[in-house]
């Protein structure tokens, strides 16, 4: 993977401008806050390989230090987000390696999306058309979701002779959706259509194919115009708070709460209410 992200002061990293076209495997851009992942092999509709896997895996690690990027919106080219795992170039070389060699590729897979739910900026995926095997999961270990009624959603792992287990998906998925309808997904492998992701909560919401990026983009926007500092925790203690106790929640929350109310955006709250104006959030 090629370095993208500039690091002139590693307390206070930042994107280089110059560097934002380096990244090999997806196109990215950047602005007002948002960066935009867009997967951009239309063609094949978006496949990954073992150097994008790592190189996405790579960018979402290194977002923990990018205080600029506020918010991230993931998306694909040509009307499809991503067909998973490409056929040839990771599916057939897979069955001819050693379990060393296999366990060392799951284990990267899963990296990308435990790098998704650590990094502290809210993901967003903007899905329309194909979005299957390890697409479905990058999908799943977004923050928010928006569709189309094109999205065609598959764990597709039963399919090619897998578990249904995969980066994962039996953590995350019954959690979204409920235990029932995450095995039968995962048992069978078929597509969730639009109208049950969005019923059963896969979904934040639907719209038109033209729209769905934009639309991706003006939310991560006013994420990004907000207390992104407390948008930080509030992703941290989703994440956490799956391991404990009701008792041992609250008692989380009580002192992420209380670091918030340090922040210097909770104070300009406060003044801009008073005040009756709009707060204008900074991050600090």
């Amino acid at each position: 993977m090629k370095h993208y992200i500039g690091l002139a002061n590693p307390m206070h990293a930042h994107f280089d401008a110059m560097a934002h076209h380096q990244a090999e495997h997806f196109a990215y851009s950047f602005e007002a806050g948002v960066a935009t992942l867009t997967l951009n092999r239309p063609e094949r509709k978006n496949p990954l390989t073992f150097d994008s896997y790592a190189e996405l895996r790579d960018l979402f690690r290194t977002l923990n230090s990018a205080t600029d990027v506020k918010a991230v919106v993931i998306t694909g080219a040509g009307g499809n987000f991503c067909s998973g795992g490409d056929v040839h170039e990771i599916i057939g070389p897979l069955t001819k390696m050693s379990m060393p060699e296999l366990l060392e590729f799951t284990r990267m897979t899963g990296d990308l999306i435990k790098a998704m739910r650590l990094c502290p900026q809210p993901i967003i995926a903007a899905i329309d058309g194909i979005c299957a095997g390890a697409g479905a999961m990058m999908a799943l270990a977004a923050d928010m979701r928006l569709g189309t009624a094109q999205a065609k959603t598959a764990f597709l792992f039963t399919r090619v002779g897998l578990a249904g287990a995969d980066m994962g998906a039996c953590a995350l998925l019954p959690r979204l959706i409920g235990q029932g309808r995450a095995s039968e997904l995962l048992f069978t492998g078929r597509a969730m259509n639009a109208q049950e992701g969005l019923q059963w909560g896969f979904f934040n919401a639907l719209h038109e194919p033209q729209e769905v990026l934009a639309q991706a983009q003006k939310l991560a926007r006013e994420l990004a115009e907000g207390p992104t500092f407390a948008h930080g925790m509030t992703k941290t203690m989703l994440h956490q708070e799956w391991a404990m106790t009701l008792d041992q929640a609250i008692e989380a929350e009580a002192q992420a709460q209380a670091i918030c109310m340090q922040t210097k955006d909770f104070t300009r709250a406060y003044e801009a209410f008073a005040a009756k104006q709009k707060p204008v959030f900074q991050g600090d």
